[in-house]
């Protein structure tokens, strides 16, 4: 299913580092690891929409179209696919992008608010340039929303506060984690890279490619002179006493 792959993201301050909104936009949003929204504290809902609004900028100047870093979608399906998210019943109210132009498959860097849980931009993986912001009350709000679903390929946590993170990443499960980051620990040749349940079996780098791919054959030896017959049948009288006592 697509949507086990998604990442989720939690902010809870409009002053968090610019990763997630490189980590969604970069291959325009076309990478499996993506953030696939935001889960932010509503009372910086705002402030967070205009700080990612000013990044974009910062990253590809006031068109985006024109800039030499920002990708196209891969192909006119995949790019229907998107408008069909975008434009679905419950997608939300744009916040910003959702400029389109079919003929160069271009797909703005796009931020959506109000998306509702049901909605399918919120059940299929996303895999484009199309960010949907969901406030929640709280981190423990933020926490109960993503244990509501598959279990993510990737789960990324912004916050200074060391008790918030250990509390997020002692209360979920996901194939990997970034705090204060995004897509990075794809990067780290030594870190286990794969999924959980619905996101994917297995992991690989480095030593784990190794153990993935490798089966362990078990193999025992029993030496021939010591051959107790308490072992074979017939089973009964002190014999039988001492199997069920000890098996």
């Amino acid at each position: 299913m697509a949507r086990a792959r998604r990442s989720s993201t939690g902010a809870r301050t409009s002053t968090s580092p610019p990763s997630h909104r490189w980590g969604k936009y970069i291959n325009a949003g076309q990478t499996c690891v993506a953030p696939d929204y935001v889960l932010v504290d509503r009372r910086v809902e705002g402030p967070l929409a205009a700080r990612l609004r000013d990044t974009v900028r910062d990253f590809f100047g006031d068109d985006p179209s024109a800039s030499p870093d920002f990708g196209r979608i891969v192909n006119d399906q995949h790019f229907d696919r998107l408008i069909r998210l975008a434009d679905g019943d419950g997608a939300g109210e744009v916040v910003y992008g959702n400029e389109r132009d079919e003929a160069s498959r271009y797909y703005a860097p796009t931020a959506v608010r109000g998306s509702e849980p049901s909605a399918a931009i919120m059940q299929e993986e996303i895999f484009g340039p199309i960010l949907p912001l969901i406030a929640v009350d709280d981190v423990d709000a933020a926490i109960e929303f993503v244990n509501a679903r598959d279990k993510p390929l990737a789960m990324y946590v912004f916050s200074e506060d060391s008790h918030v993170t250990d509390h997020v990443l002692a209360s979920t499960t996901a194939g990997g984690v970034c705090v204060n980051a995004t897509l990075f620990h794809l990067a780290v040749p030594a870190l286990p890279f794969g999924g959980v349940g619905e996101s994917g079996m297995g992991a690989y780098h480095g030593r784990s490619s190794f153990e993935t791919f490798t089966h362990e054959k078990s193999v025992l030896t029993k030496p021939t002179k010591l051959d107790p017959s308490v072992m074979y049948p017939p089973y009964k009288g002190l014999k039988a006493k001492l199997l069920r006592r000890f098996l």
